[in-house]
């Protein structure tokens, strides 16, 4: 493997020290107790009657035996992960396909997670399956000890509802990728036994492992660069085949995909021609293709965000492939799946959902699959699961902000669509409604919102915005289950922003907000805020915002270069260390999003949405609630202690702050946990934005701070 020059030297030295570096020790003593006590305090601080009644009532809709089964589909069974009050960390379990059809499920628990915890004295927490082949009877069980991403692998054997004992495929806890090849054959990218890593903490190599040999032993076959953020593998088994696809990710956007038959002993991988930024899904001995960008593939000019659809001998050999889908400004393609016969698109059209089913065999012809779908709400869908293998059956979801999810059974060759099952409301809708707005950004660029609140109105009201902008993660209408009975009903108004660096317009709409553009998607944010306020919704000191992960910098920029337009600020599992992020948890990963701190010029960019470097003792700024999980190993909590630490050290601000110790980058490890934290954020944001229904003693005054 050649490993990459040294990086130059750091500019991190030229900087003044960081007084608050001690709290980077994730598990130190001292980080440990300064957290502890800031969580005490704020759970304390927000301690009241109406919160218990919100967190009994936020338990009970997380733990409603009622609540929608989203399956996933294995042949004739349909497999489910369940949580409920008597099982907390939840059962896997799985129902024959046609009772579930019949909306009768007969479940048969294959795993008890709290009963396996129990008796090995481990707290897990269920983190996925890998299935094998069709006909291989035996599933990979991925169990992680806190929550985090990195998690135990176990093979089970789903006849006996067991797990393996006979020479089992195992591995200990680490971010391992693993796909199957045959019943007897992994694939597997994996840190352990001198699999080594990636300075973003994933896997550097995958090796081909063959039952009751040694992992160590087993030959790599894909390798990559200490630079490079990981090495992703997977098995596509359309037809009985197994074409072995690995993925080096050079960057979270540019990737190798190494592909060969895994049949075939003699078979070596081979790099498809393709663009970096172009992302593939095989199908047998077809392949889809989206470029991210313009383009030249095959020979032919291909414009971003188009899918092209040939074979993999085509693309080996450098032909034309065929575009079966090209974006509009409005129009653009969101994901696509394969069923036997079809390849199915999830189109949106100004953010809101389409399915369409193309058909090969009358050159890719295009038909709308119709779900029936009420026109009182604007809709996502989302394909919940297929079997390629079997038939063209397509279980779908769809939900809209005043619609509980609906699980809809439909045929991508015949369309007849089903409805299988209905969540529960959550929430009164009585009086509500949904609606989508526009609002413009700085640089003239017409940014879309969608608004839900009471269709009747009499003066301002408390909003709470929401947003991401980032990696090309576009935010569809989801029913708000904890929303709805928090805010909704509360009388407040509820807002998503479809900001640039999301993928609501398609790859350029992304593309538009990163690096050195990355203000864009602040400055749209703000915008819709501003949009608000001049449509008379609310005033910047009854307005406030949540934000996790990516969207945690996005509200932590809220905080320090629009205190102004905002009265709160729920800042979780949050990057705000940009000088340090590279160096934190999976922060390397991001360069490509962001920028790299150590090199100066991009530092000086970076610099500008650095919410920690932003911090200013003389300014005013709104309270915030920041929150982080010491388990969390993608992102860290550290970010959150160190901003929280500088606002409540240099400035006067109001700042409160949790870290729960398991539940990783979800912030919260099971349902009451989810019920307890979002319980306190809606009492610091119902006292801090006064909610109508407080009585007037308890509101705060419009624009107060600290």
């Amino acid at each position: 493997m050649t490993q990459p020059s040294a990086a130059p030297a750091s500019p991190l030295a030229e900087e003044p020290t960081d007084p608050y570096l001690w709290l980077e020790e994730i598990h130190g003593p001292e980080a440990l107790a300064w957290a502890a006590e800031r969580t005490t305090a704020t759970e304390t601080r927000f301690a009241s009657t109406w919160r218990g009644d919100l967190e009994r009532r936020l338990r009970g809709i997380l733990d409603d035996p009622r609540r929608l089964v989203v399956p996933s589909r294995r042949g004739d069974w349909m497999y489910n992960f369940w949580r409920d009050a008597e099982h907390p960390r939840g059962l896997w379990r799985r129902t024959p396909r046609a009772a579930m059809r019949a909306g009768a499920p007969q479940w048969q628990v294959l795993l008890d997670v709290d009963a396996l915890g129990a008796a090995e004295g481990v707290e897990w927490s269920f983190a996925g399956t890998v299935h094998g082949p069709a006909g291989c009877g035996r599933a990979l069980v991925n169990l992680s000890p806190d929550g985090g991403d990195a998690h135990v692998v176990r093979e089970f054997d789903l006849d006996a509802a067991a797990f393996v004992t006979d020479t089992p495929f195992a591995l200990d806890v680490q971010k391992s990728r693993v796909a199957w090849i045959d019943r007897d054959t992994l694939l597997v990218a994996s840190a352990l036994d001198g699999g080594g890593t990636t300075d973003s903490g994933y896997p550097i190599s995958a090796r081909v492992w063959r039952r009751g040999t040694p992992l160590r032993d087993a030959p790599v076959v894909v390798e990559g660069v200490a630079s490079d953020v990981g090495v992703f593998p997977a098995v596509d088994h359309t037809g009985g085949g197994a074409t072995a696809v690995v993925e080096v990710a050079h960057d979270f956007f540019h990737f190798e995909n190494h592909v060969w038959d895994a049949t075939d002993p003699a078979a070596v991988p081979q790099v498809l021609d393709l663009p970096q930024d172009a992302h593939v899904s095989p199908h047998g001995g077809l392949i889809a293709v989206r470029a991210t960008t313009d383009a030249v593939i095959g020979g032919a000019p291909v414009a971003g965000g188009t899918l092209l659809v040939g074979t993999l001998a085509d693309v080996h050999a450098g032909r034309a492939l065929t575009p079966v889908f090209e974006p509009t400004a409005t129009r653009v393609l969101s994901t696509w799946t394969w069923t036997k016969n079809r390849l199915v698109l999830t189109v949106l059209d100004d953010v809101q959902s389409r399915l369409v089913a193309l058909d090969p065999a009358e050159g890719w012809a295009a038909t709308p699959l119709d779900l029936d779908l009420p026109d009182t709400d604007v809709y996502s869908i989302d394909v919940a699961t297929r079997d390629a293998d079997e038939d063209d059956e397509l279980w779908v979801v769809a939900r809209g902000f005043l619609t509980p999810a609906t699980l809809i059974v439909t045929d991508a060759a015949t369309p007849d669509a089903q409805v299988v099952a209905s969540a529960p409301a959550s929430f009164d809708t009585t009086g509500l409604a949904a609606s989508q707005h526009w609002a413009v950004s700085a640089d003239g660029t017409r940014v879309p919102y969608f608004e839900v609140g009471p269709r009747v109105r009499d003066g301002v009201l408390p909003v709470l915005m929401s947003g991401y902008g980032g990696f090309e993660h576009a935010l569809t209408p989801e029913y708000p289950a904890i929303v709805g009975p928090a805010w909704l009903e509360e009388g407040g108004v509820f807002v998503v922003a479809n900001i640039r660096g999301g993928g609501e317009f398609g790859p350029a709409w992304h593309l538009a907000a990163l690096r050195e553009h990355r203000h864009r998607a602040y400055e749209d944010f703000v915008a819709v805020a501003r949009h608000l306020v001049a449509r008379g919704v609310s005033t910047p000191a009854r307005i406030g915002c949540h934000g996790r992960s990516n969207g945690g910098l996005l509200v932590g920029n809220m905080l320090t270069q629009y205190p102004d337009d905002f009265g709160a600020i729920v800042c979780g599992v949050p990057l705000l260390d940009m000088r340090r992020y590279t160096r934190l948890s999976a922060g390397a990963s991001w360069i490509a999003e962001y920028g790299d701190p150590d090199v100066p010029e991009d530092w000086e960019f970076v610099r500008t949405f650095s919410p920690y470097h932003l911090v200013d003792p003389d300014a005013a700024y709104p309270p915030s609630l920041i929150y982080a999980a010491t388990s969390d190993d993608r992102v860290g909590p550290v970010q959150a202690r160190k901003m929280a630490a500088r606002l409540e050290s240099e400035t006067d601000a109001e700042v409160h702050y949790l870290e729960p110790a398991d539940g990783g980058h979800a912030g919260s490890i099971d349902n009451a946990a989810t019920a307890a934290l979002h319980a306190t954020i809606h009492a610091f944001l119902r006292e801090t934005l006064a909610l109508p229904t407080m009585g007037r003693s308890a509101r705060r005054e419009p624009g107060h701070r600290r």
